[in-house]
This record gives C-alpha cells, sequence and structure tokens, in this order.
C-alpha cells in the first residue's frame, strides 16, 4: 500500500501523508475506506506510532479523513473546501517541499519541472 524511501529528503510522516492524499485524490481510497489503525501501519512500515500518528494528524487537518474515534479513521466521505488563503499557503508549502527536494538531490529548475509536469500527468490519467 505505501512504500518509504529512507533516502529521500522528504519527512517521513510527509512521506505518509503524500501517498496517501494521492491515493485519495487519485480514487484508489475511496470516500468511507477505513484506513488501517496507527499501530497496524506503523507495524507494516516498520515505522514509531509516532511517525504514523503526525501523518494522520496532517490529513485530518487537511480534512481528507475522518476519525470515528474507537470505530477507526476513513477516508473522509465530504472534502472540505480551502478558502483562497489557506489553499495559497499549501500550495507555497507543497512547492517549497518539492523545490527543496529537487535541490538536493542537484535538479535543474528545468528538470524538475519536468518530472511536476510528468506526476501531474499521472494524478490526472489516474483520477480519469
Amino acid at each position: 500500500m505505501l512504500r518509504i524511501d529512507p533516502g529521500d529528503p522528504t519527512p517521513v510522516y510527509e512521506q505518509i501523508r503524500g501517498q496517501l492524499l494521492t491515493m485519495i485524490s487519485a480514487g484508489t481510497l475511496a470516500p468511507g475506506t477505513q484506513l488501517p489503525t496507527i499501530r497496524q501501519l506503523a507495524s507494516d512500515l516498520g515505522l514509531a506510532k509516532g511517525t504514523v500518528s503526525k501523518a494522520y494528524e496532517a490529513l485530518l487537518r487537511d480534512g481528507a479523513i475522518e476519525s470515528r474515534g474507537r470505530h477507526g479513521t476513513l477516508v473522509a466521505t465530504r472534502p472540505r473546501t480551502l478558502d483562497a488563503g489557506e489553499r495559497k499557503r499549501r500550495l507555497t508549502d507543497a512547492a517549497m517541499q518539492f523545490a527543496l527536494a529537487a535541490f538536493q538531490l542537484g535538479a535543474t529548475p528545468e528538470e524538475a519541472t519536468r518530472h511536476f509536469a510528468g506526476a501531474w500527468s499521472e494524478l490526472r490519467e489516474g483520477a480519469a
């Protein structure tokens, strides 16, 4: 389901968050789908529970998942809409993370842009 890349400069909790958001956006994880417990996912990935918990907390703040307490964590049935300021802040944060990763890998802006365009195309094709 999820793959952690120890060589990736992106923090592990962000790798989890990003992969889950991609699966939710692409429809791989449909609204109402129950996610593994924090303990189970941490065990499956060989991570500390705190790392998975941090990813789930970010997804809760994003409105991508819902916590039902003892009944588990589900993909949100109604995605939360963001106001323009929050959307701009999140896009800026995401762009900075991508730019930092590309910079650390020694990519040129042109190379990074090509990879971004390819990833964007894959997402659009997966959502179609």
